[in-house]
């Protein structure tokens, strides 16, 4: 299985975790909307990321594939059974993925990103704009963040979902700042799964630096 994508996404993180946490091995293979390559196209031809191919099936977009995999591969299932915890697990995803994710790449692009990888001015006028979006939403997470446990009872799809947009907030700002927020994070990041994958993006952004990949010309 390939997921086509850069490990900066939190799209692209979430994807990764939820393979890890089911134990399936896939292969990341690099790619950008803005530089995307045939085979990207071919499994997502609005270039959103990630995409997937799993043999001869191609599909689009975190929701899906995170989805996908979990019919395929139910256990440990990505969703609690109960009707209540079930669609907030389901809500959080979309909080995280249309509200949170916004203020992130906002942010991570314009002071980490887009100088690190890319080769371009930090702009701490759009950095500073997305910040203050993303503030009333890291407030509504914590109260929500529960003192023990995870947000939706049991770990689930809504863990993992904002989880990732906080990673990548973490390149422009101190996303363990509240302390509710920063004690669930702090057993997100104890996960085994969690770790693969942090490791991978780790790697990835340095051999990305070192060989300027990224860089715009």
């Amino acid at each position: 299985m390939q997921i086509f994508g850069f490990p900066t996404s939190p799209y692209v993180r979430k994807v990764l975790v939820i393979a890890a946490e089911k134990g399936v091995d896939v292969e990341l293979a690099d790619a950008t909307p803005h530089k995307p390559t045939p085979e990207f196209l071919a499994a997502s031809p609005f270039r959103m990321m990630p995409a997937m191919r799993d043999g001869d099936f191609t599909l689009p977009d975190s929701t899906a594939i995170a989805f996908y995999l979990d019919a395929k591969y139910p256990d440990p299932p990505l969703l609690p059974e109960g009707a209540k915890m079930r669609g907030r697990a389901i809500w959080l995803d979309e909080f995280a993925d249309t509200i949170l994710a916004n203020s992130a790449r906002g942010v991570a692009f314009n002071r980490y990103i887009g100088p690190a990888l890319l080769g371009l001015p930090r702009n701490d006028e759009a950095a500073n704009e997305a910040e203050a979006k993303a503030h009333p939403a890291l407030d509504y997470l914590e109260n929500l963040a529960p003192a023990d446990g995870w947000l939706a009872e049991d770990y689930s799809l809504a863990d993992i979902s904002v989880a990732s947009c906080l990673k990548t907030l973490s390149y422009g700002l101190d996303v363990k700042a509240r302390p509710r927020t920063a004690a669930w994070l702090e057993r997100i990041e104890a996960r085994p799964a969690w770790k693969k994958v942090a490791d991978l993006e780790r790697d990835t952004i340095e051999g990305a630096i070192a060989s300027g990949a990224h860089r715009s010309s």
